[in-house]
């Protein structure tokens, strides 16, 4: 069994992550430079707690996750050697690597990746798993699994299969293919491509524009949206009309429509 457990001590005692707060914006920082941001044990609790707290601060409205230094993060520590005692792989991707994973898919509030550099391996699931993704011009996607004879993991063949197709996605992994920023944008994986230095202030930027939308807005659609990937379109179309009913006449309508009224900028309070 593991031991694991979800970090949830003080953000200023964190080791190998950076959680700082910009008005409604919390921004996460994997912080292992030296290891180019490789995931260990800690940094695993850690990421999930850090996670947590932006989850559980109704003050906070967006969350961006990004890396310190020049790299998003390398994926796994291949350093820390595989999982001891009766700990399986299957365990530690189960029980270290999906409680963030999942919080990320869960909370209501938009994920935005930055990436600052090298994203690859396990880090490329958590980056394509984000709600929206900024990306260094400099940076590159990378899924290295098959050059050691493993497979992708961190959800990284469901995602890819569906933003690449089934042909493409295949090709991807089982050759390694470095994906540029350049290719990233244009197949769909980024939504943005900027250069280096601008590359915290326009997610900074877009995280606080995206904090004035409607909060209840922001999170049905993330709902929706995500049940729509692995749903029939009847059943998405019912989900559709379920939120609709709980949003109209919401405190935050009423407000959006008096603003549309008035032609005044509305004020969101979820």
């Amino acid at each position: 069994m593991s031991q694991f457990s979800i970090s949830q001590s003080n953000p200023a005692d964190y080791e190998t992550v950076i959680y700082e707060v910009d008005g409604p914006v919390a921004i996460v920082s994997l912080n292992r430079p030296n290891a180019m941001n490789s995931f260990n044990t800690l940094m695993r609790s850690e990421l999930a707690g850090a996670l947590m707290r932006a989850k559980d601060d109704d003050a906070i409205r967006v969350v961006i996750l990004t890396g310190v230094g020049r790299a998003f993060s390398a994926g796994a520590d291949l350093k820390a050697g595989m999982p001891e005692g009766s700990q399986t792989v299957k365990d530690q991707l189960r029980d270290e690597y999906l409680p963030s994973i999942r919080l990320i898919n869960d909370m209501d509030k938009p994920v935005m990746a930055a990436l600052n550099g090298p994203t690859a391996g396990i880090a490329l699931g958590y980056a394509l798993n984000c709600d929206l993704a900024v990306m260094s011009e400099d940076a590159y996607l990378l899924s290295p699994f098959a050059a050691i004879s493993l497979v992708a993991d961190g959800g990284i063949n469901w995602q890819l299969a569906r933003r690449l197709g089934y042909k493409k996605a295949y090709e991807v992994c089982v050759e390694g293919q470095r994906m540029p920023a350049a290719l990233a944008l244009e197949w769909g994986l980024v939504n943005k491509v900027v250069p280096a230095d601008a590359l915290m202030s326009t997610a900074t930027e877009w995280a606080h524009t995206l904090s004035k939308q409607a909060p209840l807005t922001l999170a049905a659609t993330k709902r929706v949206m995500r049940f729509a990937m692995q749903n029939t379109w009847q059943a998405s179309f019912d989900l559709e009309a379920e939120e609709q009913v709980d949003l109209l006449m919401s405190p935050d309508n009423v407000e959006g429509v008096a603003a549309f009224l008035e032609k005044r900028s509305p004020v969101f309070k979820g």
